[in-house]
């Protein structure tokens, strides 16, 4: 078990990190998301649900309800900032023909979470199903590395980075 504290000094917020033998001090300076020390099965349970409502959201064109797994400054892809925009991806990924996103369907897998001093890292495989094609196939594989953040509404996305996964070159011919 891992033990963290913070106290404030005038400017200074020093965090003592470690367990009880072997403490290490760090200071954080201007930080005004230094509160995350441990996270409990509920937080782990309540991520989870965040990520499910992530796919179950945009898969039934629910813009609303997408851009709201977001804190209203949220980031998706590094491209799409607030929940404007945010709700403007999820409407052109479920009308423009290019996209396809009304016949996909996300299925996630491998979600890690890691709690750091100042924020909530998480990353998670997920593959984009088409339902248009017979028989159905996979549209593609990616990876999500997001930052979260506990709010008054529960855990949210501050940022989402996408990375689409590409297939290894196959073998060359001897």
């Amino acid at each position: 078990r891992i033990n963290i504290g913070f106290a404030a000094s005038s400017d200074l917020l020093t965090s003592q990190v470690g367990t009880a033998n072997d403490a290490v001090s760090r200071n954080y300076f201007d930080s005004p998301r230094v509160q995350i020390a441990e996270l409990t099965a509920a937080d782990y349970t309540a991520i989870q649900q965040l990520y499910a409502r992530y796919n179950t959201t945009i898969d039934r064109g629910d813009a609303d309800g997408w851009a709201a797994t977001f804190t209203p400054d949220g980031v998706f892809a590094n491209n799409f900032k607030g929940t404007e925009a945010l709700k403007g991806f999820v409407n052109n990924w479920r009308t423009n023909p290019a996209m396809n996103g009304a016949a996909r369907r996300h299925f996630s897998a491998d979600l890690v979470i890691t709690a750091g001093a100042q924020d909530v890292t998480a990353s998670v495989s997920t593959l984009l199903v088409d339902l248009s094609t017979k028989p159905t196939s996979i549209a593609s594989y990616v990876t999500y590395s997001d930052v979260l953040v506990k709010t008054a509404d529960g855990w949210r996305f501050r940022s989402r980075a996408i990375k689409a996964e590409a297939a290894p070159a196959a073998p060359t011919a001897k």
